[in-house]
């Protein structure tokens, strides 16, 4: 066995702690919560504001947050449909992976991992919190428009300042 290998090895035993997860149970089918993230037409109600298109393997979307002037392209490196959703984004690069359980008939619970953070030490801690903070917004913006047809605008309203500095230089060009 060569070090690499060795290090390649050990990574994937200790993936977890450098990875941050957010869980949700959504009280919806898993074929319509799988939906809600693969097509941009619904994400659009809980996350991003505007995609490329909708997630398809082994394709590079382009997503959009209008309200802070913020794009991301991320590359969708596998789709097991109602199961699984992997994807690459960030630079350097790390994977997120959605899961998708059917608890029932109904309800979805949704565990979404990210992993591969490069970081250490607190700036390891910060980069997991914050993350962990961002996807949870993410979940909880998806149970209430797929189970109440609410909008709650979390992401806009996550950062407000951030959000008005846009508009602020936007107004000035």
């Amino acid at each position: 066995m060569n070090f690499l290998t060795s290090q390649s090895e050990n990574f994937m035993e200790n993936k977890s702690l450098k990875c941050a997860e957010a869980q949700m149970l959504i009280r919806k089918p898993v074929t319509e919560v799988f939906e809600a993230f693969i097509n941009p037409a619904i994400t659009k109600y809980f996350w991003f504001t505007k995609s490329s298109g909708s997630l398809q393997e082994g394709k590079t979307i382009t997503w959009e947050w209008e309200v802070y002037n913020v794009s991301e392209k991320i590359f969708v490196r596998k789709i097991l449909p109602n199961k699984k959703i992997s994807i690459e984004w960030e630079n350097p690069v790390t994977t997120v992976d959605f899961n998708f359980e059917i608890m029932s008939n109904d309800s979805t619970y949704v565990t979404i991992e990210h992993c591969g953070f490069q970081q250490t030490g607190d700036d390891l801690l910060k980069k997991i919190n914050d993350t962990t903070g961002g996807f949870t917004t993410v979940l909880d913006g998806l149970k209430a428009y797929l189970e109440h047809g609410i909008n709650l605008n979390l992401i806009a309203d996550k950062f407000p300042k951030k959000q008005m500095a846009t508009r602020s230089n936007s107004k000035a060009e």
